[in-house]
């Protein structure tokens, strides 16, 4: 790691320590597609075992793919972030096969909490979910050792 680092690149640092031990996103074959200081975008194929008996993809899932960019988009700061609560509309059903995308952002960071929005949309570009969640950051815990914590400046 260089001795001087931007945003940019703490993010896409906590994006690799994140990536590392998410067994789960991992699992569902989720994909980081790019992130950076409070964002992040996501997405995932419904395969045949993500569906329910309705032959949709289960909302648990697609609230699951909008939670990934959430985590991938609060933790961006170097500093332990979970989720305080969330809530999730499914306005759309999604099919095996589709492509979904999830577009994390951050609405509101104060203090230790902040709100995150995220849609998701499927290959179409047709709204499928909405998504806001609520963060806490847990004081002192860097989430790369080492590395700085918080906001800083963007690169050039």
């Amino acid at each position: 790691m260089p001795d001087l680092i931007d945003a940019q690149s703490l993010a896409e640092a906590c994006r690799d320590a994140m990536w590392q031990g998410d067994r789960a996103s991992r699992a569902l074959g989720m994909r980081v597609v790019s992130v950076g200081p409070g964002t992040a975008t996501l997405d995932m194929t419904v395969r045949d075992d993500m569906l329910n008996g309705h032959d949709i993809c289960h909302g648990g899932l697609i609230t699951t793919l909008a939670d990934s960019a959430f985590a991938f988009a609060c933790n961006g700061y170097n500093e332990v972030t979970v989720a305080s609560g969330f809530d999730c509309n499914l306005v759309a059903a999604a099919k095996g096969g589709d492509r979904l995308t999830a577009v994390a952002s951050e609405a509101s960071r104060s203090g230790r909490t902040g709100v995150y929005d995220v849609t998701v949309r499927n290959q179409r570009g047709e709204l499928v979910a909405v998504f806001r969640g609520r963060s806490y950051t847990m004081k002192g815990r860097p989430l790369v050792p080492g590395l700085p914590t918080g906001r800083l400046p963007t690169g050039s």
